[in-house]
């Protein structure tokens, strides 16, 4: 059979999800070419914001490895937009020059960002947030400069600002309406985001409108209608989305404000096709994954029919948004603003920031709008789907939270035919079916076996709800494996390394039956992390299972060059070390110095080259600012110099950053004592966090000032520094080794309860022992990184001597 030739233009979501869709069905019918513009696979652009936010990395929010493509016999072409398409000769042409002809084609171009025609918003620093290079500007963006203003009080301009506040930015909204998030949110539940977002640090200026950019070459105001202007260094424009139709339109394709496509995604022209954020559907546009996702597949299953007529096609979708915005959770679908014809149930809790509303029409709940607390969303959702009668039901019925008894899972009630994950279109039956036949144990294993919370990743928690009604077992909320290579948990791995004495990745992943002979970057580096905290005398560190930035002790830029990081305890430098900074800055032609919310001062963009040279310039500690490991512990002034302050923050800070530094952990530490309440050193929101009072210390524990941001818990109150020491000694040797790997402190503190963690460093007398002399002798195998890279490269060099004497 000579198989079909199909061309995807557009290598994002909803194209990508087409092809999956169409190699389910028929997986010999087609030779397939993907065309991408950007240069990398498919990601979850949904995702983006939390790249930005540090929450995680470009590789995590990969959808299809290039080895995807490989395996499925699929051509890519990255970074290689198509420019032409000739609908006669059916072949298509991209920027290189790449020709290929086709029998079917997918338009999958998506949208492109709105940017507002204002004077000056073509200077540099004025950018949207779209992609990764859009990340990467603005990560590179906080590193020099220190203010930021984001146009667009929508979700993508919020999660930019939440972004850019992380990056230790000054953040200025500006929004046209008088409140947030309009289109997904009324005027109530607008204003509430509006109070907890300012309570995080962001600025709003509501009803403003936009005059002008202004600056030389770069951005340095903004000016507006009413007459005032601000400074700002960064304009971020997140103001909508156009649809990408202009290679369409130069094909001949009907247009309006996307492409024009029936209930099968068909364009005007023979063979050619358009899903996702480009196509336009009886006069609609989605913008939302779950409506493109449900087009794939109608389309997929129309191109592999042989023609046959199918008897349904896409007939639209029920529009709704169920997110977290900023450590918020908000949900709306619908038609949730009032009108004459309506009538509506509100709760609002002020006291809990809650605020729930269900619109109703002629007894149909036509829409709703849940703020702080969405358990009752996917009950809601689904009486709007099916046009329920409600003439009869309590409010309790229709907002079951609302009862006051032990919450039940939403998924109890919903029928088999009901979409547990909307995104990919994944129903109750075929998640309860697939862990019956399938034997899944885990929600891991429910997302790869069904795609299943594989987008946003929201409907998670009703697939473990899942797992523990069909298994009849507590499975739900059992630890995932620690990768695709392993079935094997992280609590099961550390327990096999103890059992079996292992001392090696390799060991560990041949003993346990990986699949992949040489891991990933998930597993290898956690198995590393394992073996040194199971056996720190024993077990040597493996660089090749570390990461690039933990292998060379430097963190790296997004032009390949490295920061450099030098330690200064608590803060604390003095004019020996600037000037040895300096004049490693000008040796090195180092273009930028910094200094940084660890009150430390960094040299970016370092060549590789350099680094040994630099370190060995530098004659300084290094400050671990790529490390899995204690970052800072930062000080404020203290009793030498503040009036308010009643203890010695500087010299304790100092003490415990020279105590604890170089200790490998599951995650990133960072600590930081405050010399009185006032808490300048921000101890409230640190992994441990250490505030003077009269008469002694409170210590603050699980504390998160990244996009889960997270108050630190009053652990206790000490009178020596002593006692401060041995309890956060305690406390670490506990959650190094039982936390996951890339678990912060506050969500281990969360998942196994403050109450437990003063039960075992508090007060089990014992055990407390125990733990810090653990401690100890793991401290007393570390050594400071700067000296390994300068010792190495002593030796390379020392090596090279030899060399020419021998050739000499």
């Amino acid at each position: 059979m000579v198989r079909e030739k199909l061309v995807l233009i557009g290598n994002g979501m909803a194209g990508i999800r087409t092809i999956e869709e169409i190699l389910k069905n028929d997986s010999d019918r087609f030779d397939i070419t993907v065309f991408g513009e950007e240069p990398h696979p498919n990601y979850n652009r949904i995702l983006l914001s939390s790249v930005l936010q540090g929450d995680t990395t470009v590789d995590d929010i990969v959808l299809n490895e290039y080895s995807w493509y490989e395996e499925n016999q699929i051509e890519l072409l990255t970074g290689d937009p198509v420019i032409n398409v000739d609908t006669n000769k059916q072949v298509v042409v991209s920027e290189n020059g790449v020709e290929r002809p086709y029998d079917k084609l997918i338009f999958a171009t998506g949208s492109n960002p709105f940017m507002l025609p204002l004077p000056g918003a073509d200077k540099e620093g004025v950018i949207a947030f779209r992609n990764i290079k859009d990340c990467e500007t603005m990560i590179d963006t906080s590193k020099k400069y220190k203010r930021a203003t984001v146009i667009g009080g929508g979700l993508l301009g919020l999660e930019a600002a939440r972004g850019l506040l992380n990056l230790d930015m000054e953040v200025d909204v500006i929004h046209i309406a008088d409140y947030l998030m309009e289109r997904q949110l009324d005027d109530q539940a607008g204003k509430m985001l509006k109070e907890e977002l300012e309570a995080q640090g962001m600025t709003f200026h509501l009803q403003k409108n936009t005059k002008e950019i202004e600056g030389k070459k770069r951005v340095e105001s903004i000016s507006f209608t009413d007459g005032t202007r601000f400074k700002t260094d960064l304009v971020v424009m997140a103001v909508g989305i156009k649809p990408n139709v202009g290679l369409a339109q130069e094909a001949g394709l009907t247009t309006e404000r996307a492409i024009v496509v029936d209930d099968f995604m068909q364009t005007s022209v023979p063979n050619v096709y358009a899903v996702g954020e480009c196509a336009q559907h009886r006069g609609i546009a989605y913008g939302l994954v779950a409506p493109l996702y449900e087009q794939g597949k109608v389309l997929a299953a129309h191109i592999c029919s042989e023609n046959q007529l199918l008897e349904h096609g896409y007939e639209g979708s029920l529009v709704y948004t169920q997110l977290k915005v900023s450590g918020v959770n908000v949900f709306s679908a619908g038609q949730f603003q009032d009108a004459e014809d309506t009538k509506a149930i509100r709760v609002h809790d002020e006291f809990e920031g809650i605020y729930k509303k269900v619109v109703v029409r002629d007894n149909k709940v036509i829409g709703a709008v849940l703020f702080g607390d969405t358990s009752d969303s996917t009950r809601l959702l689904s009486m709007m789907r099916n046009e329920d009668d409600i003439s009869g039901m309590s409010k309790v019925a229709l907002l079951p939270s609302e009862s006051g008894e032990a919450p039940v899972s939403p998924v109890v009630a919903m029928a088999d035919g009901d979409n547990v994950c909307d995104c990919n279109g994944i129903s109750k039956g075929e998640i309860c079916s697939a862990i019956t036949d399938q034997g899944l144990t885990t929600v891991e294993q429910v997302k790869q076996c069904t795609t299943a919370g594989r987008s946003c990743g929201g409907c998670k928690p009703l697939i473990a709800d899942l797992l523990t009604l069909t298994t009849g077992e507590d499975v739900g909320n059992a630890p995932e494996p620690m990768c695709g290579c392993t079935e094997y948990t992280h609590e099961q791995v550390v327990a096999e390394i103890r059992e079996l004495g292992l001392s090696h990745p390799r060991e560990v992943m041949n003993v346990l039956g990986w699949e992949s002979d040489e891991g990933c970057s998930k597993c290898r580096p956690a198995i590393n992390y394992y073996l040194k905290m199971v056996d720190p005398i024993k077990n040597a560190d493996d660089p090749t299972s570390r990461f690039i930035n933990e292998r060379v002790h430097a963190n790296i830029n997004h032009n390949g060059t490295f920061t450099v990081v030098p330690r200064m305890y608590g803060g604390v430098t003095n004019a020996d070390q600037l000037r040895k900074i300096a004049d490693v800055a000008d040796k090195y032609n180092v273009p930028l110095l910094k200094v940084t919310g660890g009150q430390r001062i960094d040299l970016f963009g370092v060549e590789k080259e350099d680094l040994p040279k630099v370190w060995s310039d530098l004659g300084m500690r290094s400050g671990s600012a790529y490390a899995k490991a204690l970052r800072t512990v930062k000080t404020c002034v203290g009793e030498q110099f503040c009036r308010f302050g009643t203890q010695d923050s500087i010299g304790l800070g100092v003490e415990l950053e020279k105590k604890f530094e170089y200790i490998n952990t599951p995650h990133k530490v960072k600590m930081a004592v405050s010399a009185c309440p006032r808490n300048c050193a921000e101890s409230g929101i640190k992994d441990f966090g250490v505030v003077g009072v009269d008469g002694g210390w409170e210590l603050y524990v699980g504390g998160n000032g990244g996009v889960d941001l997270r108050g630190g818990d009053l652990f206790c109150k000490v009178k020596t520094k002593e006692e401060i020491i041995d309890t956060i000694s305690a406390f670490m040797q506990y959650y190094r080794e039982n936390a996951r790997y890339l678990e912060r402190t506050s969500h281990f503190v969360e998942r196994v309860g403050l109450d437990h963690m003063k039960k075992v460093v508090l007060e089990d007398e014992e055990g407390r022992q125990a733990l810090i002399e653990r401690m100890d002798v793991a401290l007393s195998t570390g050594k400071d990184p700067w000296k390994e890279i300068v010792e190495k490269e002593e030796l390379q060099q020392e090596f090279k001597k030899k060399q020419v004497e021998v050739l000499s």
